[in-house]
C-alpha cells in the first residue's frame, strides 16, 4: 500500500520482500533427470540444426508415412486440386488453340450462323468445352473417371489424346500413392504395441539367494506375438579414463531366460528378471540410490511380429531409479478356474514387500553373514489350513 501511494520508493520495497524470504527457499531443488524414453515408448530425443533437408524428400513414401494425418491429407487434398487445375488449364488451352472457344460463342450469339457452322461439319477437340470452368469440370471427370457424358474427346486433335492419356497415369499414381500411404498408417506396428502393457514399477528382491531386478509384460490381445524378444538397456552419463564423457551411454542387460537367448512365449503376463551379478550395471545399486536425483534410467524393449498381420511390431518403456521398488514382489495374478488359467490384470502392478537386504550386490556377494541374519520366511507369511477329512464309509466284519 505504501509503495501505491508513492511513499517508499518500489525498490525498497521490493529489496524487504527478497530480503523475508529463507534462505533454503532461494535455491530450486534439482529437477528430475530427463527421459530418454517416456512411459508410452515415445523418444524424448528433439533433432535440430539439420542441414541436409533434401535427405528427406529421397523417401517421399516413408516422409508421407511419418506425418501425421492432418498434413497427409492437406497434402493429398493439395495434389488432387492442383492436377485438376494444371490439366484444367491445359485443356482449355488446347480448346482455345483448336478455336473450340470461338466456335461455341458464335453458336450461342447467333443460332442460325450455328447451324450453318454445324453444316460445315466442325468438329472440336473435346466436345460442350465453352470455358476454363467446363475445361476444368472436363479435368475432373477424366481424372476421376466419372464420364457423366456430356463432354467427350474427339478424333479431332492427337495432342488432347496424348493429355487424356498423361491424365489418366498421373491420376493412377497419386491414387495408389495415397491408398499406400493409408493403408501403412492405420497398420503401423505402434498401433499393436498399444495393448502390450509394463509394470508401472520396477522391483528390485531377492530370488534363488541373488538380487534380482524385476518387471512385468503382458498383452491384452489374444492374437499372439510371435518370435517375441525382450532386452533392456541402461542408459546413463558416464566417462571414460581419458576424460570422454558420454552423455547416454547404453550399456545392455543380461536377462535369464531358460528357453535361451531373449526369447518369450507371451501367451500371459510374464515376469522378466535379470540377475545382478559382478557383470550387471547394477551391481553397486543399494536403496540409497533409488531416488530421482540419481542418473539412472533402465529401457525395456519388446519386439515381435504380429500374429494376424505379419508386421513386426515394438514396444518400449523405461524405469527411472524413483521407479524401481527395493525389497519388493509382484503379486501372482494367474489362476487356475474351471478347468482353465485366468488372469486378473486390476493386479498387474501390485507389488508386497518381501525380506530383502538393503545393501549392493557387491556387498551381499562379499559377506555372505548377511543372508544368514535375515528370516526369508517369517512364521505367519503363509497360512496353513488343517482339514481333517471324514470317511464317507466305514469297514466292518461281517457277522460270522
Amino acid at each position: 500500500m505504501l509503495s501505491r501511494k508513492g511513499i517508499i520508493p518500489e525498490e525498497y520495497v521490493l529489496t524487504r520482500l527478497a530480503e523475508d524470504v529463507p534462505d533454503h527457499a532461494r535455491y530450486r531443488a534439482r529437477e528430475r533427470r530427463a527421459r530418454f524414453v517416456g512411459k508410452n515408448g515415445a523418444c524424448n530425443v528433439a533433432h535440430k540444426n539439420i542441414r541436409e533437408q533434401g535427405r528427406f524428400l529421397q523417401d517421399v513414401f516413408t516422409t508421407l508415412v511419418d506425418l501425421k494425418w492432418p498434413h497427409t491429407l492437406l497434402i493429398f487434398t493439395m495434389s488432387f486440386l492442383c492436377t485438376w487445375l494444371l490439366f484444367g488449364m491445359v485443356w482449355w488451352l488446347i480448346a482455345f488453340a483448336h478455336g473450340d472457344l470461338d466456335h461455341s460463342t458464335r453458336l450461342q450469339r447467333d443460332p442460325a450462323e450455328g447451324a450453318a457452322g454445324a453444316a460445315a461439319s466442325f468438329v472440336p477437340c473435346v466436345t460442350s468445352i465453352h470455358s476454363f470452368t467446363s475445361a476444368f469440370l472436363f479435368s475432373i471427370e477424366v481424372q476421376v473417371t466419372i464420364g457423366f457424358g456430356g463432354r467427350m474427346v474427339t478424333e479431332e486433335c492427337p495432342a488432347a489424346i496424348l493429355v487424356l492419356i498423361v491424365q489418366n497415369i498421373v491420376g493412377l499414381v497419386i491414387n495408389a500413392i495415397m491408398l499406400g500411404c493409408i493403408f501403412m498408417k492405420t497398420s503401423q506396428a505402434h498401433r499393436r504395441a498399444e495393448t502390450l502393457i509394463f509394470s508401472k514399477h520396477a522391483v528390485i528382491a531377492l530370488r534363488e539367494g541373488k538380487l534380482c531386478f524385476m518387471l512385468r509384460v503382458g498383452d491384452l490381445r489374444k492374437s499372439m506375438i510371435i518370435s517375441a524378444t525382450i532386452r533392456m538397456q541402461v542408459v546413463k552419463k558416464t566417462a571414460s579414463l581419458e576424460g570422454e564423457v558420454v552423455p547416454l551411454n547404453q550399456i545392455d542387460i543380461q536377462m535369464e531366460n531358460p528357453v535361451g537367448g531373449n526369447s518369450i512365449f507371451l501367451v500371459s503376463p510374464l515376469i522378466i528378471y535379470h540377475v545382478i551379478d559382478k557383470n550387471s550395471p547394477l551391481y553397486d545399486i543399494s536403496p540409497m540410490n533409488l531416488h530421482h536425483h540419481e542418473d539412472l534410467e533402465i529401457i525395456v524393449i519388446l519386439e515381435g511380429v504380429v500374429e494376424t498381420t505379419g508386421i513386426t511390431t515394438q514396444a518400449r518403456t523405461s524405469y527411472l531409479a524413483d521407479e524401481i521398488l527395493w525389497g519388493q514382489r509382484f503379486v501372482p495374478i494367474v489362476a487356475e478356474e474351471d478347468g482353465r488359467y485366468s488372469v486378473d490384470y486390476s493386479k498387474f502392478g501390485n507389488t508386497v514387500k518381501v525380506p530383502t537386504p538393503s545393501c549392493t550386490a557387491r556387498q551381499l556377494e562379499e559377506d555372505k553373514s548377511i543372508m544368514d541374519t535375515m528370516t526369508l520366511s517369517p512364521k505367519g507369511t503363509i497360512r496353513r489350513r488343517s482339514v481333517k477329512l471324514k470317511p464317507k464309509f466305514t469297514i466292518s466284519d461281517e457277522p460270522s
